[in-house]
């Protein structure tokens, strides 16, 4: 019994030490370089990107990066899955409000996804290269997944 107990705990020890070092903790000069431009543009075209893009999120709130616009704009297949009743839906509940999501026109109708199928707090744009580019132009740092 005194062996299971100790397995169990060892298990738990590895577990919750994995979860709290999955946050990147960022070192104050980074924050401070971060924080000298306020705005971020992700763009992203699939499942692993979009993750990626709101993990970064999370590490910037976590951290205390300072930022007044934070946007994904998303292509390609993973259109599919941005639609209501979706198991993305439910994740992105704490995010509405703190970043703006575009999704790309054209992926819609190539994906075949309409506007009524997306769930809300998404915005359609033109197309994924010109909002990429206009956020550039408005002098947004931007990465591409």
């Amino acid at each position: 019994m005194k062996l299971i107990l100790n397995c169990l705990f060892a298990f738990a020890l590895v577990f919750l030490s994995s979860e709290i070092s999955a946050q990147t903790i960022l070192e104050k000069e980074t924050v401070a370089d971060l924080n000298k431009t306020p705005n971020y543009a992700f763009g992203v075209k699939d499942e692993d990107g979009l993750m990626s893009a709101l993990s970064l999120f999370d590490t910037f709130a976590h951290n205390g990066v300072q930022f007044e616009n934070f946007e994904i704009v998303v292509k390609g297949p993973v259109v599919k899955t941005m639609v209501k009743g979706s198991d993305l839906e439910k994740q992105f509940e704490k995010y509405k409000g703190k970043i703006r999501v575009s999704i790309c026109s054209v992926a819609m109708k190539r994906q075949g996804i309409t506007k009524e199928q997306l769930f809300s707090g998404l915005e359609i744009v033109e197309t994924y290269t010109i909002r990429i580019l206009q956020l550039q132009a408005l002098g947004y740092n931007s990465i591409l997944y």
